[in-house]
Parts: C-alpha cells; sequence; structure tokens
C-alpha cells in the first residue's frame, strides 16, 4: 500500500490556451454593440420577400435602433440595393 507522503503531484496540463474577453470589444457578451446586435436579431427577422421598390405611403421608422420602411403594416429594410420584408417580434 502506498503512503500518501510518497505520491507525487502531476504538473497541471492544458490543451486550452487561457480565454480573453475584453469588456467593450464589439464580439463580448456585455459589450453595448453585441447586445444591441443580438436584441435587433431577436426582434427583426427578414423574410424571403424582397421588393426593387417601396410601395406608396411608406414612412421610415426607427425600431430597436434599425431604421425600417413602414407601408400600412408591412415592414421593409433597405437590403443590397432593394427592400426586404421584414417581422418585428
Amino acid at each position: 500500500m502506498l503512503a500518501v507522503d510518497s505520491v507525487l503531484p502531476l504538473p497541471f496540463v492544458s490543451f486550452v490556451s487561457e480565454a480573453q474577453a475584453i469588456i467593450g470589444r464589439p464580439l463580448t457578451p456585455y459589450s453595448v454593440a453585441g447586445v444591441a446586435r443580438r436584441t435587433t436579431r431577436r426582434v427583426i427577422r427578414r423574410s424571403a420577400i424582397y421588393a426593387p421598390t417601396l410601395p406608396t405611403g411608406c414612412v421610415s421608422a426607427n425600431v430597436y435602433g434599425a431604421v425600417v420602411w413602414r407601408c400600412g403594416g408591412v415592414y421593409y429594410q433597405p437590403y443590397e440595393g432593394r427592400y426586404v420584408q421584414i417581422y418585428i417580434d
């Protein structure tokens, strides 16, 4: 039987480098930019419906920091030179 004194401690070996996150950087969980990006992604969903131009009578609106166009009960967002219909949750 081995005595406790005769057992040598093993050195700590890590296969993963130390993770570092700097608060305030855009991709860190607690940054303002990261929170705004995730909030916008959660509340504005794009559809597969695209329009080359907006219908008449649309007004600009600000939804959670994103500029969108409200045309009656339908919302659009500019995307690559055209407009995509979006859903706001």
